[in-house]
């Protein structure tokens, strides 16, 4: 432990007898292993921070690598669409603009229209 042999472990035992005494040991010992505990789990949660980070850039990276190929499909599309109007010498119909025809606009309510005296006359008169 630490590149300590047995004996280097019992003299260091042997002079924390001497200085702290046999009542103050034991209590340093359970706030020294607190210590080494403590240490342990903010390596281990920090490892984890960077093993996550790490991920996520790899993912990252995956993502740009997709949106690159779907891009590139795109590009290749779009050119095998205009070989088309390339080759042909007259345009097709289909890619002519389309006449926009004129169409009336009407006004939309909710309110119930009244009728023509002069039109219940007239249908009275057809009847």
């Amino acid at each position: 432990m630490f590149g300590m042999g047995f004996s280097e472990l019992l003299i260091i035992a042997v002079i924390a007898v001497l200085f702290l005494g046999p009542d103050k040991l034991p209590s340093t010992m359970i706030e020294i292993a607190k210590f080494f505990r403590s240490v342990k789990n903010t390596v281990g949660s920090v490892k984890e921070s960077i093993e996550q980070e790490m991920h996520v850039a790899d993912i990252k990276q995956e993502a740009l690598a997709y949106k690159k190929e779907l891009l590139d499909a795109g590009a290749q599309l779009n050119s095998a669409t205009h070989i088309d109007s390339i080759l042909d010498d007259e345009p097709s119909p289909a890619k002519e603009p389309l006449k926009e025809t004129p169409q009336q606009t009407q006004e939309v309510t909710f309110k119930k229209k009244k009728k023509k005296k002069t039109e219940q006359k007239e249908e009275n008169i057809d009847v």
